[in-house]
């Protein structure tokens, strides 16, 4: 008996391809344009910002690259240029150093001409202890320094005493000679003045500053050397661990350096 075959079952298998729909890969394409005019974008904005040397060298390098690069052999123009501001500097800073050097040798030796003046005399001799010299980054600074036996001012006035008059006289005599700028600096100490009428340490400091710019004028100095009076009460205290040592209280003249 013939066997009837059986139905052979056929699967079809349907794929679905994803693609990229109607964009493609051009979006690549357009970034990759807009990152190149931003890069040349920020090349034009540095070259702007340059200087008018680097824009020189720029424009002929894009005229004749070839040409450009055989001027700028053994270190280029870039480097010539950088040597040459560099030399400049250095050179500019090792004369400054040495004025500053030469000028500050003046001021030590004028600090000890006027030790010896005022030693000449017996009376302001016995106050050559309280005059206290020292170079300072502005220059020569020379303070007139109170002691509990001796005092250059009536206490709580502006008042100078005679002596103190003598000492800033033979000073001013010896600043008279050169042509550096002048300082005048008042100070106290951290007592507060009695009267509470508003004047403070702050008035009594520069109202004495400015009795011994008056007799700096008066002794030598020339019209226009005093350029500044300062009234510092007690806010630079020569001793900050007791600001109501009597050594706070002094009178500072700073000669500076000449600039």
């Amino acid at each position: 008996m013939k066997q009837i075959p059986k139905e052979v079952s056929i699967r079809v298998v349907k794929k679905k391809v994803m693609g990229h729909g109607h964009h493609g890969g051009a979006w690549k394409v357009a970034y990759a344009d807009f990152v190149t005019a931003m890069m040349a974008l920020f090349i034009v904005l540095w070259i702007v910002g340059q200087s008018k040397q680097v824009k020189e060298y720029v424009a002929n390098y894009f005229k004749d690259p070839g040409a450009f690069f055989e001027n700028t052999k053994g270190g280029g123009a870039f480097e010539k240029q950088e040597m040459k501001v560099g030399e400049r500097v250095t050179e500019e800073f090792l004369k400054r150093q040495e004025q500053q050097q030469q000028q500050q040798q003046q001021l030590k030796e004028m600090a000890q001409k006027i030790i010896n003046e005022i030693k000449k005399s017996p009376e302001l001799a016995l106050l050559s202890k309280q005059i206290k010299m020292e170079m300072t980054k502005e220059g020569l600074r020379i303070e007139l320094v109170e002691n509990s036996q001796s005092f250059f001012f009536d206490v709580g006035t502006a008042h100078m005493k005679q002596e103190a008059v003598a000492l800033i006289g033979v000073i001013a005599s010896e600043l008279s000679t050169i042509h550096n700028k002048i300082v005048v600096e008042g100070h106290t100490d951290s007592r507060p003045y009695a009267k509470n009428d508003g004047y403070t340490n702050f008035e009594l400091s520069a109202d004495r500053a400015n009795s011994a710019r008056r007799i700096m004028m008066s002794t030598g100095i020339t019209k226009g050397q005093i350029v500044e009076v300062r009234g510092y009460a007690d806010s630079k205290l020569r001793n900050e661990n007791d600001p109501y040592d009597i050594t706070n209280r002094r009178i500072s003249i700073l000669v500076k350096y000449d600039e």
